[in-house]
């Protein structure tokens, strides 16, 4: 049982527990913090309390964090790119078309599945269905991802996500030949209301930034280099599609490539055959959880997309 204790600040008065606690326990997911919630392992001034409870200047929350269930999950002999590995967390290359972690529709098969089978030893305090788990990457997202092994990596790596210290660039090939070169996307994103599946630019959203750069354009696309300011659930496919360039094989958010032809046979038939988003998680780049040393590490397009940038570039 881990226990941790805050007081309430001044300027935290009027805020609501389920939302400090999101911002003061970044290890814990929302639905984790909602579950402990309802448990009664969160007291607010010595009593079990509501995720809207309301918390005033000088109120003492007490959170207890009960030992982690045993995984249900099932380890499966996956074959995992791994870049590096040690005592305290496991980098890897994600392939495209995997799902991070057990949910509806995909019980098994999973990148935690092939964690547990190849680690025996993930950090529990992601919750029984995410052990190890501090980011993710959509399903169609292939690249770097850093998985934590022990629950004091867990804090330290969900803590610089939480104050966007951990550097990330990524690839895309969208639609249309962006005209300028290097700009900033910066609109509020939230659910939409009539498919809560899919995210969209709202003006109550919660505010997401993208830097991006073009690496190349030809034929009516363009190459992107994207650094996410912001980490919100599909953040790059709403705001490349928001801005009129959506990714290429997004049909999620108009990135269908039916129709596109590039004046090449060979680079349309690329196109055409895209089974996933052209988005690639290049580089990551984080505090070690233990030493504290930079570290970084890359990953280069998978052959699904790799022709079609250097296409792109002109490299081909």
């Amino acid at each position: 049982m881990v226990r941790v204790s805050f007081t309430v600040a001044g300027t935290q008065s009027g805020e609501r527990l389920d939302v400090f606690l999101t911002r003061n326990c970044p290890e814990l997911t929302r639905s984790r913090i909602k579950k402990l919630i309802e448990g009664g392992h969160v007291l607010l001034d010595g009593n079990a309390s509501k995720a809207a409870s309301i918390l005033h200047s000088g109120s003492f929350i007490t959170i207890e964090v009960p030992e982690p269930e045993p995984s249900r999950i099932r380890p499966e002999p996956i074959p995992l790119s791994v870049l590096h590995e040690d005592a305290d967390i496991i980098v890897i290359d994600k392939p495209a078309e995997i799902v991070v972690h057990p949910a509806h529709g995909h019980p098994s098969g999973t990148l935690v599945n092939a964690l547990l089978h190849h680690c025996k030893d993930l950090s529990g305090i992601g919750g029984v269905t995410r052990p190890g788990i501090v980011h993710r990457l959509d399903k169609g997202t292939s690249g770097v991802m850093v998985a934590a092994k022990t629950d004091s990596a867990h804090r330290a790596l969900s803590e610089q996500f939480r104050d966007h210290s951990i550097g990330r660039v990524y690839l895309a090939a969208v639609k249309g030949e962006m005209g300028v070169q290097q700009g900033r996307i910066d609109k509020p994103l939230a659910r939409r209301e009539k498919d809560r599946k899919k995210i969209g630019v709202r003006i109550h959203g919660k505010r997401a930034v993208t830097d991006y750069e073009v690496l190349g354009r030809r034929g009516g696309i363009s190459l992107v280099r994207l650094t996410p300011g912001t980490g919100r659930t599909h953040q790059l496919r709403v705001h490349l599609s928001s801005e009129g360039h959506p990714i290429l094989g997004d049909a999620s958010y108009s990135g269908g490539t039916s129709a596109i032809n590039l004046g090449d046979p060979w680079a349309t038939a690329l196109v055409r055959r895209l089974k996933r988003p052209a988005l690639h998680a290049w580089l990551l780049e984080f505090n070690h959880p233990e030493t504290g040393m930079r570290i970084s590490f890359t990953s280069e397009p998978p052959e699904d997309i790799s022709g079609l940038f250097d296409w792109i570039t002109g490299e081909r």
